[in-house]
């Protein structure tokens, strides 16, 4: 599963091949949440509330950068890298 970005001890990851709807999944401290590209939904976990405002709040700045990550990710290609929150 490969790495997109990394800030404030929160892992966003996306897997190779995954199902639709287009999503990544962030890690925070033993925390996880699947988060919906398109609409920024979360679709399932738990984290607590800061760590999930930062996730949110990074997605809306690099929503086009997903949506390319997903596209490479979902043909088995290596997605680049995403600027980290600042």
């Amino acid at each position: 599963m490969p790495e997109l970005s990394r800030f404030y001890g929160i892992i966003i990851r996306m897997f190779y091949g995954d199902h639709a709807p287009p999503h990544f999944h962030a890690v925070y401290q033993g925390e996880e949440i699947k988060v919906n590209i398109n609409t920024l939904e979360l679709m399932e976990g738990d984290m607590s509330r800061r760590a999930q405002a930062l996730v949110l709040e990074w997605a809306a700045l690099h929503r086009a950068e997903l949506r390319q990550a997903w596209e490479l990710a979902s043909r088995n290609q290596e997605p680049s890298k995403i600027a980290p929150l600042e």
